[in-house]
């Protein structure tokens, strides 16, 4: 059920402004403001500027949203292909104008070539858990030109264990879901990483990790190259 891209849709195509929310094993409910997929630059935070900056090349958007980057990477001369499993997410791309965007699964990606893979607003979480990351690391080995980079941010969420982090699983493997219009998704997980595990795993996999900005919520970016 795609619920996140009828939110998505309907804000951009009908003006509805429902509210769409993000339940968790951790806690009450909260809003996510629909409006936030559709931010222009002024509105963006430091870090999605900085990583947008960053670009070069060829450039993956992976779960693109509403197309807010890629319209940012367009209006600056790069050259962007925009996917996202949601296709109301990507109907509402196209009506924005994002160029190439296509309803695909990153995992699903063969015979492309790109220079930077991007992920912004924790789109690492998509990799659902640290099996996940490691195929996804192996997956944008074959994907990237010489010289290639991946993107994203993330950040640590130890803070939401109180009594202390359990041990069996990785805490940042976190289930989530969506509701919007008294619809909701399957509960998935989404992934939390730390700049330490990050680091471990990518390097123990042949990468580079540089941590290029921490926030005041120590939400980071880090770029990653291949060794």
């Amino acid at each position: 059920m795609d619920v996140l891209g009828r939110a998505i849709a309907d804000y951009y195509f009908e003006e509805s402004r429902h509210k769409l929310w993000v339940h968790d094993t951790h806690g009450p409910k909260v809003e996510m403001p629909v409006k936030i997929y559709f931010r222009d630059g002024e509105q963006m935070p430091d870090l999605e500027l900085l990583a947008l900056q960053m670009c070069k090349g060829r450039t993956l958007d992976i779960g693109a949203g509403a197309g807010s980057h890629a319209l940012w990477l367009q209006e600056h001369h790069v050259s962007v292909k925009a996917i996202d499993i949601s296709e109301g997410a990507v109907q509402a791309m196209k009506g924005r104008g994002v160029l190439e965007a296509s309803v695909q699964d990153f995992f699903t990606i063969k015979k492309e070539k790109f220079d930077t893979l991007l992920l912004l607003m924790n789109g690492i979480g998509l990799v659902q858990n640290i099996q996940g990351l490691h195929r996804f690391l192996d997956i944008a080995k074959g994907l990237l030109c010489k010289g290639g980079q991946i993107l994203f941010d993330s950040s640590d969420v130890a803070y939401l264990y109180e009594d202390g982090i359990p041990e069996l699983d990785y805490y940042g493997e976190i289930k989530c879901q969506y509701e919007y219009r008294r619809q909701k998704t399957e509960w998935f997980s989404w992934l939390y990483i730390d700049q330490k595990s990050v680091t471990n795993i990518a390097k123990s996999k042949g990468w580079n990790v540089e941590i290029l900005f921490v926030d005041e919520s120590d939400q980071y970016l880090a770029r990653l190259t291949l060794a």
